[in-house]
């Protein structure tokens, strides 16, 4: 039986008082092996998180089956940081993927940063970040960690946006060494990057000189646009983790739906591994806790690249996969010795 009237019905509109939601989907099942020092980094991360995050976001930590340790510090934290406002238990592994599409599907944000447990925020990365948003008003996906190597990777979109409505031209990278440490973190066998790699990254502008951001990005850190997960597909994913699943979730669908794909050109984060380093304690304990409320959220319109134009855009990529017209198109924008990039 129900006794008198609701009183939140009378106050149907919810007021947000955040714009920047940041997800952190993480799994430490144990301390032994690969995870023995992942814990540390974890920890790392989130510190580092919630001291550069501006008074406008809010965080979700999504925690896929940890070891009861680190559920009690995802409490700890919940109940001390007025930034995590919340946080999700799962009795079992569901994936990155399924943990965020879980958390960005009930939160009303426009914007939505999607990171790995084991990425080290340093000061400045919303603002650089938004900043990208109010500049280019057809991004969907922007990343505070730039890369020389992805500018093929699903940016149909943003060579249409490049060739017609921007300008495209190969600067030198600002920091060469945080990219070589982020390809030494990997702990592959082959280093990613060779060294041309390091010399130059393509930039995008738009026309009024007002923007630059490099083309192309990863996702291990990563900003969208809330439509990119609200429209993309909309079914769960039986994958945990790599198979192509974050790329069928993320990065084609934030080029489908006609939004570039960009990255700042300074390095704002780093990926910590599954075992921490020294000077990466010593980033973090001299960062200065953000105090801004961020920028105008007025300011970050919500534009596309329509169909015709992406499918020239795919057209474009096309032509990049043959060597000889890549290397012209990469000498054009003023990339000297574009055989080995």
């Amino acid at each position: 039986m129900r006794v008198g009237s609701n009183p939140e019905k009378e106050n149907k509109s919810i007021q947000l008082d955040s714009y920047h939601r940041v997800i952190v989907p993480v799994y430490i099942p144990n301390f032994e092996g690969y995870f023995e020092h992942s814990f540390d980094g974890f920890k790392l991360c989130i510190e580092s998180l919630l001291k550069t995050v501006h008074t406008k976001t809010r965080i979700t930590i999504y925690n896929n089956n940890c070891h009861s340790s680190v559920k009690e510090y995802i409490d700890l934290q919940f109940k001390s940081s007025i930034y995590i406002d919340q946080v999700f238990h799962s009795k079992v592994n569901l994936g990155k993927i399924n943990a965020i599409l879980a958390a960005s599907k009930g939160n009303l944000e426009s914007l939505i940063t999607i990171t790995d447990g084991d990425v080290l925020f340093q000061q400045g990365w919303q603002a650089a970040i938004e900043n990208i948003f109010a500049k280019f008003p057809q991004a969907g996906m922007v990343s505070p960690v730039p890369s020389s190597k992805v500018l093929v990777n699903h940016t149909a979109s943003t060579w249409f946006y490049g060739f017609f409505k921007g300008k495209l031209e190969f600067q030198k990278v600002l920091n060469p060494e945080a990219m070589h440490l982020f390809d030494l973190s990997l702990g592959n066998e082959k280093l990613m990057y060779e060294p041309i790699h390091l010399e130059n990254y393509l930039v995008l502008k738009n026309k009024n000189n007002l923007g630059e951001a490099v083309v192309g990005c990863g996702h291990f850190v990563a900003t969208l646009k809330r439509n990119v997960l609200d429209l993309g597909p909309n079914k769960p994913t039986f994958i945990k983790i790599d198979g192509g699943v974050e790329e069928k979730y993320i990065d084609i669908s934030n080029d489908s739906l006609g939004y570039l794909r960009l990255a700042t050109k300074e390095n704002f984060a780093y990926h910590i591994g599954n075992k921490p380093e020294s000077w990466m304690y010593d980033l973090v304990s001299n960062l200065i806790p953000e105090t801004s409320n961020g920028i105008d959220s007025s300011l970050i319109l919500d534009k596309k690249i329509g169909y015709f134009y992406r499918k020239t855009g795919r057209l474009i990529l096309r032509i990049m996969g043959n060597k000889k017209t890549r290397n012209q198109f990469l000498k054009k924008f003023g990339l000297l010795n574009p055989d080995n990039y």
